[in-house]
Protein backbone atom coordinates (compact mmCIF):
# COMPACT_ATOMS: atom_id res chain seq x y z
CA UNK A 1 0.00 0.00 0.00
CA UNK A 2 1.58 3.26 -1.04
CA UNK A 3 1.29 6.49 0.87
CA UNK A 4 -1.32 9.17 0.34
CA UNK A 5 0.51 12.21 -0.96
CA UNK A 6 -0.23 15.58 0.57
CA UNK A 7 0.68 19.19 -0.20
CA UNK A 8 2.80 19.74 2.92
CA UNK A 9 6.37 20.55 1.94
CA UNK A 10 5.37 21.29 -1.67
CA UNK A 11 2.53 23.83 -1.59
CA UNK A 12 2.51 24.44 2.17
CA UNK A 13 6.09 25.22 3.20
CA UNK A 14 7.77 26.02 6.50
CA UNK A 15 8.23 29.59 5.22
CA UNK A 16 4.46 29.87 4.62
CA UNK A 17 3.77 28.73 8.18
CA UNK A 18 6.32 31.16 9.65
CA UNK A 19 4.73 34.02 7.67
CA UNK A 20 1.17 33.09 8.61
CA UNK A 21 1.89 32.61 12.31
CA UNK A 22 3.54 36.04 12.30
CA UNK A 23 0.16 37.62 11.52
CA UNK A 24 -1.40 36.44 14.79
CA UNK A 25 -0.99 38.49 17.94
CA UNK A 26 -1.78 35.84 20.53
CA UNK A 27 -1.27 32.14 21.02
CA UNK A 28 -4.96 31.30 21.06
CA UNK A 29 -5.15 32.41 17.41
CA UNK A 30 -1.92 30.55 16.61
CA UNK A 31 -3.29 27.33 18.15
CA UNK A 32 -6.45 27.67 16.05
CA UNK A 33 -4.30 28.07 12.92
CA UNK A 34 -2.20 25.02 13.84
CA UNK A 35 -5.37 22.95 14.41
CA UNK A 36 -6.73 24.15 11.04
CA UNK A 37 -3.43 23.14 9.44
CA UNK A 38 -3.96 19.63 10.78
CA UNK A 39 -7.38 19.49 9.12
CA UNK A 40 -5.58 19.82 5.77
CA UNK A 41 -3.64 16.58 6.35
CA UNK A 42 -5.36 13.72 4.53
CA UNK A 43 -6.49 11.00 6.93
CA UNK A 44 -4.32 7.91 6.97
CA UNK A 45 -5.95 4.65 5.98
CA UNK A 46 -7.18 2.86 9.12
CA UNK A 47 -5.27 -0.26 8.00
CA UNK A 48 -2.05 1.69 8.66
CA UNK A 49 -3.06 2.77 12.14
CA UNK A 50 -1.24 -0.14 13.71
CA UNK A 51 1.89 -0.93 15.73
CA UNK A 52 4.13 -0.92 12.65
CA UNK A 53 3.52 2.79 11.93
CA UNK A 54 2.91 3.93 15.53
CA UNK A 55 5.40 6.48 16.83
CA UNK A 56 6.67 5.90 20.36
CA UNK A 57 7.22 8.86 22.67
CA UNK A 58 4.01 10.77 21.97
CA UNK A 59 1.21 11.38 24.45
CA UNK A 60 -1.33 11.01 21.63
CA UNK A 61 -1.34 8.26 19.05
CA UNK A 62 0.76 9.23 16.02
CA UNK A 63 1.36 7.14 12.93
CA UNK A 64 4.00 7.92 10.28
CA UNK A 65 4.70 6.18 6.99
CA UNK A 66 7.14 7.13 4.26
CA UNK A 67 8.17 6.33 0.74
CA UNK A 68 11.30 7.26 -1.22
CA UNK A 69 10.21 8.35 -4.68
CA UNK A 70 12.45 9.93 -7.32
CA UNK A 71 15.08 10.78 -4.71
CA UNK A 72 12.73 12.57 -2.31
CA UNK A 73 11.02 11.33 0.83
CA UNK A 74 7.24 11.50 0.98
CA UNK A 75 5.61 11.23 4.38
CA UNK A 76 2.10 10.36 5.44
CA UNK A 77 1.16 11.03 9.04
CA UNK A 78 -1.89 11.10 11.25
CA UNK A 79 -2.87 11.47 14.89
CA UNK A 80 -5.92 11.02 17.06
CA UNK A 81 -5.48 14.57 18.48
CA UNK A 82 -6.31 17.74 16.53
CA UNK A 83 -3.41 19.83 17.82
CA UNK A 84 -0.97 16.98 17.12
CA UNK A 85 -2.25 16.69 13.53
CA UNK A 86 -1.43 20.40 13.22
CA UNK A 87 2.04 19.87 14.65
CA UNK A 88 2.51 17.04 12.15
CA UNK A 89 1.51 19.49 9.43
CA UNK A 90 4.16 21.92 10.64
CA UNK A 91 6.81 19.18 10.64
CA UNK A 92 5.77 17.88 7.21
CA UNK A 93 5.88 21.42 5.80
CA UNK A 94 9.59 21.36 6.64
CA UNK A 95 10.42 17.77 5.64
CA UNK A 96 7.95 16.35 3.11
CA UNK A 97 8.95 16.26 -0.59
CA UNK A 98 12.62 16.78 0.35
CA UNK A 99 15.77 14.76 -0.29
CA UNK A 100 17.24 12.90 2.67
CA UNK A 101 20.19 15.34 2.57
CA UNK A 102 17.87 18.37 2.71
CA UNK A 103 16.00 16.83 5.65
CA UNK A 104 19.19 16.23 7.61
CA UNK A 105 20.47 19.74 6.83
CA UNK A 106 17.25 21.58 7.76
CA UNK A 107 17.46 23.61 11.00
CA UNK A 108 14.26 22.39 12.65
CA UNK A 109 15.12 24.00 16.00
CA UNK A 110 15.57 27.35 14.27
CA UNK A 111 12.19 26.86 12.55
CA UNK A 112 10.47 26.16 15.87
CA UNK A 113 12.23 29.16 17.46
CA UNK A 114 11.06 31.47 14.65
CA UNK A 115 7.44 30.57 15.40
CA UNK A 116 8.10 30.56 19.18
CA UNK A 117 6.51 27.12 19.38
CA UNK A 118 8.20 24.88 21.94
CA UNK A 119 7.70 27.11 24.99
CA UNK A 120 3.95 27.14 24.24
CA UNK A 121 3.65 23.35 24.33
CA UNK A 122 3.29 21.17 27.38
CA UNK A 123 6.42 19.12 28.18
CA UNK A 124 4.73 15.93 26.92
CA UNK A 125 3.69 17.62 23.63
CA UNK A 126 7.24 18.95 23.26
CA UNK A 127 8.63 15.44 23.74
CA UNK A 128 6.16 14.13 21.17
CA UNK A 129 7.21 16.83 18.72
CA UNK A 130 10.87 15.86 19.20
CA UNK A 131 9.95 12.19 18.66
CA UNK A 132 8.25 13.08 15.33
CA UNK A 133 11.30 15.02 14.19
CA UNK A 134 13.68 12.23 15.26
CA UNK A 135 11.64 9.58 13.42
CA UNK A 136 11.81 11.62 10.20
CA UNK A 137 15.55 12.33 10.62
CA UNK A 138 16.22 8.62 11.28
CA UNK A 139 14.22 7.76 8.13
CA UNK A 140 16.26 10.28 6.11
CA UNK A 141 19.55 8.96 7.51
CA UNK A 142 18.59 5.41 6.54
CA UNK A 143 17.41 6.35 3.01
Amino acid sequence: MSIKENTFGAEITSEDIIDTLGFFDDWEERYKYIIDLGKELPAMDDKKKNEHFLLRGCQSQVWIDHELKDGVLLFEADSDAHIVRGLLGMVLAAYNHKTPEDILAFDIEGYFQQVDLVKHLSPTRGNGLRAMVQKIKDTAAAA
